[in-house]
């Protein structure tokens, strides 16, 4: 069986990895040993599925066998039973097993940035941009990731005209990646006086955050800036000393800040960590135009300046447009409620993917 000679040759090459990694060598060259120790894990839950795979096919063999040899009708009866039984947990296992084995985004275990920016509408789209962070934070405690705020510029009348921040939890790139792209509201404004309905729009990037082995960067090429920044989420007061870094990548000309923490290292350390992300999103960016090639649609990512989701506040209903889903639960979903879409849009990108490696 295909299926069977592509398990083998992963259950080889996790025996082999697992070897190289009790090479105490392998520490000498801790970019590799990252490298090994992560592929390691990657595979180990689909050899512990092939293990299950493969006792079940047993059973279907020694059922098989009885049924041949047996005479006795109880024996035969059982015997039946049992191989209904296998056969049926031996596809849903092959179903699964044929998913895990596609290659999976080598991004998605990894910590995520997301950017939100307002778009076409004014301060309506600034109060919508800050919604859009409280959807995100509330999904995220749901997921039991922690959020870091890193930048923010404030709207006129609430919200944000763009804030950037962090998820620090495994796998929440893996999950947040398909928000990426533009978002679009359907509602009176706050500051409409006249009751018509306004459409208005943010952005939403999500970036893999770059890991200190991704990109090396030389501190010479770096210009570091200190600032008090104004104000916090809420109006609130959180500098109050010269605590804010600005960062400025000297060859490609790309500026980071970060206004977080009152303690400057801690900036520091952060924006860093956004820079190293900006800069690697370069090399991500060639990663997924290798991949759209290859794929007719692009569920999780595509192009950033396309619409994928409109939220109309007089109907109650979000829809994204790219699977054509729609959940007629608005409120509910904006406090944080989006796993569902979000299911939807990975079912769909793994019968894609599945597609593609057929």
């Amino acid at each position: 069986m295909e299926i069977i000679d592509k398990l083998e040759a992963v259950k080889e090459k996790w025996i082999a990895l697992g070897e190289e990694l009790n090479n105490p060598d392998l520490m000498n060259d801790m970019k590799h040993f990252v490298k090994v120790n992560k592929e390691y894990k990657d595979l180990e839950p689909i050899v512990t599925k092939f293990d299950e795979y493969k006792t079940v096919l047993g059973n279907i063999d020694e059922a098989r066998e009885i049924l041949k040899s047996e005479k006795d009708e109880d024996m035969r009866e059982i015997a039946q039973e049992e191989l209904d039984e296998s056969q049926k947990k031996s596809e849903l296992l092959e179903e699964e097993i044929r998913v895990m084995l596609i290659p999976k985004d080598p991004q998605d275990d990894k910590n995520a940035v997301l950017e939100i920016r307002a778009g076409t509408g004014g301060d309506e789209a600034a109060i919508f941009a800050g919604d859009l962070y409280r959807m995100y934070q509330k999904y995220c405690e749901s997921k039991g990731w922690k959020t870091e705020l890193v930048d923010m510029n404030e709207g006129t009348s609430g919200g944000f005209k763009e804030i950037v921040f962090n998820v620090v939890g495994t796998g929440s790139y893996g999950l947040l990646k398909f928000e990426s792209g533009v978002h679009r509201v359907q509602r009176v404004p706050k500051t409409e006086t006249q009751g018509r309905i306004h459409t208005s729009a943010a952005s939403v990037v999500v970036l893999p955050e770059a890991e200190e082995f991704d990109i090396e960067l030389n501190e010479k090429d770096i210009k570091k800036e200190i600032y008090c920044a104004a104000s916090g989420p809420g109006g609130q007061c959180v500098n109050t000393t010269y605590s804010a870094v600005r960062l400025t990548h000297i060859p490609s000309g790309i500026v980071v800040s970060c206004i977080d923490e009152r303690s400057q290292m801690k900036n520091y350390a952060k924006a860093m960590k956004i820079l190293r992300t900006r800069l690697y999103e370069n090399e991500y960016n060639k990663y997924m135009e290798e991949v759209c090639s290859k794929r007719k649609t692009m569920v999780s990512t595509g192009d950033r300046s396309a619409k994928i989701r409109t939220y109309n506040y007089p109907q109650g209903r979000v829809t994204d447009h790219r699977i054509n889903w729609s959940m007629f639960n608005l409120p509910v979903f904006m406090d944080g409620d989006i796993q569902d879409c979000i299911d939807n849009l990975q079912m769909a990108e793994n019968a894609e993917r599945l597609k593609a490696a057929d």
